[in-house]
């Protein structure tokens, strides 16, 4: 276990237009806002499509992250996560997990990784900055070279 005792910064409601791309979205605000680092507790958002990390086939090594993906159309979701910067990339890396709802079936639900989103509708969304520590993340050779969090 790793912990920081975490300075914040601003807070920031944001909402997403109808036919925009999730990430390109967050990128934006981010860059436009300068924030680096920080956390979204919550957001809720109806969209046209996502990618989530998944599979439905048979998996060899149970313990090993899975990166493919299912795509689901038509969506409700619910999720939150982190932003870290990548200084190499001059980039902020966000980490995403959503439930989201299939609004065509019933809501039957699913939950994972977010890997693309088109809004569909609308996405609200609450941005915490953090002023320090620096927040960053390392991929971990030994972890399946998993993106670990670092502060």
């Amino acid at each position: 276990m790793h912990a920081a005792e975490l300075t914040m910064g601003r807070t920031f409601a944001v909402r997403f237009d109808h036919g925009e791309d999730f990430f390109t979205s967050l990128a934006t605000f981010c860059e436009h806002h300068g924030v680096r680092q920080g956390f979204i507790p919550m957001f809720i958002a109806g969209l046209r499509q996502v990618e989530l990390v998944g599979t439905c086939e048979r998996v060899a090594e149970p313990e090993a992250p899975v990166w493919s993906s299912v795509r689901l159309e038509s969506v409700e979701a619910f999720g939150g996560g982190t932003l870290a910067y990548d200084a190499d990339a001059d980039a902020v890396v966000p980490h995403i997990h959503v439930s989201v709802g299939l609004k065509h079936q019933s809501a039957t639900a699913h939950t994972s990784h977010l890997l693309s989103a088109e809004v569909q509708f609308l996405t609200e969304m609450y941005v915490v900055e953090v002023a320090g520590p620096t927040m960053s993340r390392v991929r971990l050779a030994d972890l399946y070279d998993v993106p670990q969090l670092l502060f």
